[in-house]
């Protein structure tokens, strides 16, 4: 088993060892400059809560899974919007310019390059709403996008590999201008940022899906407990209505947005309105919380949930 970082360690061998190291340390907003202070040191220095920062660390490095426990919320989530900044304000605008560089020289009659481009931007696009619905903390609404996301990234890959129209060639044994050569560098260090690009949306959505939603579920349970002894129903609550209560029984039932809006004969922003209602009005906000709600106050069966 490797021998996983610790907040002894020396911050300067990890970012000294591991290629990754550099892009987590800014994005948890540290700096270069760490001289030989340890991880602990430099992360206490900077408010950084060090569990969660060697979770990140040895599950990037070594795909060591964290224990929820060890988790700071406002740190990890710090860390995933900071990510987000990246990805949208500096990687993928810098990778479109230089796509540009690379490709627009190429053929113009085969309208390749332009295709390629839109491909391109249909997946910043993609990116960018589901960025956009994980600030907002609609995860369960994206669930399954990440693996949709990366693989168009793979197809631009493969359409450039396959397809690519290449510069129009010198005829008359006549010698490739140095312009040429400098496109076909570009080109070649394109396709090395797309990989790398492809690499760090994936890890993004790995540490997403398996240390951020196990620490939300944790604290989750956790805020469900405490509210177990008010959930008997009080008339110091605001009573839901008829409508709220066929959302709230959906809800608990499991099914979606989509799949609610379906069974109710409603609009998926309908029911998005009644669900925020319900979370005002019985101020609950986990999926649990509102299941014990439904079963105290006999708005559902309990042999009838799975």
């Amino acid at each position: 088993m490797p021998i996983m970082y610790k907040s002894t360690d020396k911050i300067c061998d990890l970012m000294s060892h591991e290629e990754d190291a550099i892009q987590i340390i800014s994005r948890f907003g540290l700096e270069m400059g760490v001289g030989e202070q340890t991880i602990e040191q430099v992360c206490h220095l900077h408010n950084v809560h060090t569990p969660t920062f060697l979770a990140i660390v040895n599950y990037k490095v070594f795909r060591q899974r964290a224990v929820p426990e060890n988790i700071d919320l406002p740190t990890l989530q710090r860390y995933l919007h900071n990510a987000h900044n990246y990805f949208l304000n500096f990687r993928l605008p810098r990778l479109r310019r230089a796509l540009v560089e690379a490709i627009i020289p190429a053929d113009p009659s085969t309208k390749i390059p332009g295709l390629i481009l839109r491909c391109y931007d249909e997946f910043v696009n993609e990116i960018r709403t589901h960025i956009e619905h994980e600030n907002a903390g609609l995860f369960e609404e994206h669930e399954h996008d990440d693996e949709r996301i990366t693989s168009k990234l793979t197809e631009i890959k493969n359409l450039i590999i396959k397809y690519y129209p290449g510069v129009p060639r010198p005829i008359n044994g006549e010698k490739i201008s140095p312009d040429n050569e400098s496109i076909t560098y570009l080109l070649i260090s394109v396709m090395s940022d797309l990989w790398h690009t492809e690499q760090d949306f994936s890890d993004h959505c790995a540490i997403e899906d398996d240390i951020l939603r196990p620490a939300l579920l944790l604290k989750e349970k956790e805020t469900t407990r405490g509210q177990k002894a008010s959930l008997v129903q009080s008339k110091d609550t605001e009573e839901l209505s008829d409508r709220e209560r066929d959302v709230l029984v959906q809800v608990v039932r499991g099914l979606s947005n989509k799949e609610i809006a379906d069974v109710l004969c409603i609009s998926a922003h309908t029911v998005m309105s009644h669900r925020k209602n319900i979370t005002r009005k019985l101020n609950i906000h986990s999926t649990a919380g509102l299941t014990i709600y439904a079963i105290v106050n006999h708005l559902v069966d309990l042999n009838s949930l799975e």
